[in-house]
């Protein structure tokens, strides 16, 4: 079954796979540090109206799958989110 979300003038149903890695691959998200990351990765997708519908906190990289509306451009989601 799809799940279609609405906006005024739009129906969409678009869907991305983002993965990113810290540098070197070196494992500094664990603890409290990996639940400040997933967090914030929450409270900015939710402030840009994209739903998480899967997503993963590794110890060396990050795994999300989003549903993005179309007014939300996917390189400006990546960069608030990383930039935080």
């Amino acid at each position: 079954m799809q799940h279609y979300r609405k906006g005024s003038h739009t129906v969409h149903d678009l869907k991305y796979h983002l993965v990113w890695i810290t540098k070197y691959r070196k494992p500094v998200m664990k603890g409290d540090i990996a639940v400040r990351v997933r967090d914030l990765i929450r409270e900015i997708s939710r402030s840009m109206d994209v739903e998480i519908l899967k997503g993963h906190v590794s110890k060396d990289h990050v795994h999300l799958f989003v549903s993005i509306p179309p007014r939300v451009s996917v390189s400006n989601y990546v960069k608030a989110v990383k930039g935080k």
